[in-house]
């Protein structure tokens, strides 16, 4: 059984479709911490509920780049850390992180990569970008982290119709049903793998 952490900046609902599909047995895992860059979220309050250690690390709290590196390292190895997945988490991972974990991390985002990807796509930017170029498909894509933004190798996509009627906030509602089920999925394949590796 891996130890999964969740890195989340909001609200935490894809942290709650892993923490559901965990408890279900969907993924053969455990959640062994959550990493928040803010405090007073909602994802806090769900990692609570569920008896989730979490921490705190914002790198605006720390005196250089070099030690609020060490200080995540060092709590993702207190952690066994084996897999880490973005559930809504909206600060650049240092490139120390995506050495040391080299495709043990995965990231959720709201579009159809390589579509709508990159700095400054995010959130309802995304959205809006597809309406706005009046889009008849869009959707979510999960995908492995590197240094660049969104350009990691897809590891699965979900399709969404657009809508005529359309806004950004009801496409948005309609591709996040289709997030919580994608991003729990990958992570059940991913858990597999890595479990047979350290098995066999």
């Amino acid at each position: 059984m891996i130890n999964i952490i969740v890195f989340a900046s909001g609200s935490g609902t894809n942290f709650q479709a892993i923490i559901d599909a965990v408890e279900s047995g969907q993924i053969n895992g455990r959640i062994a911490g959550l990493i928040t860059n803010k405090r007073g979220i909602q994802a806090i309050n769900r990692a609570q509920k569920h008896n989730i250690d979490h921490k705190y690390l914002s790198p605006t709290d720390f005196s250089s780049h070099s030690s609020y590196v060490e200080t995540l390292i060092n709590q993702l190895k207190k952690w066994d850390t084996q897999l880490i997945a973005l559930a809504g988490y909206m600060i650049k991972i240092p490139s120390e992180i995506i050495d040391r974990y080299k495709n043990r991390i995965v990231n959720i985002h709201p579009s159809l990569l390589p579509k709508y990807g990159g700095k400054g796509f995010y959130g309802m930017n995304v959205h809006r970008a597809v309406i706005d170029n009046e889009e008849t498909t869009s959707g979510c894509t999960v995908h492995i982290v590197t240094e660049e933004y969104d350009q990691g190798p897809i590891l699965g996509q979900r399709k969404v119709q657009v809508k005529e009627s359309d806004d950004p906030e009801s496409l948005a509602q309609r591709i996040l049903k289709e997030e919580h089920k994608l991003f729990p999925e990958v992570i059940a394949k991913l858990a597999k793998q890595i479990n047979n590796k350290s098995n066999s």
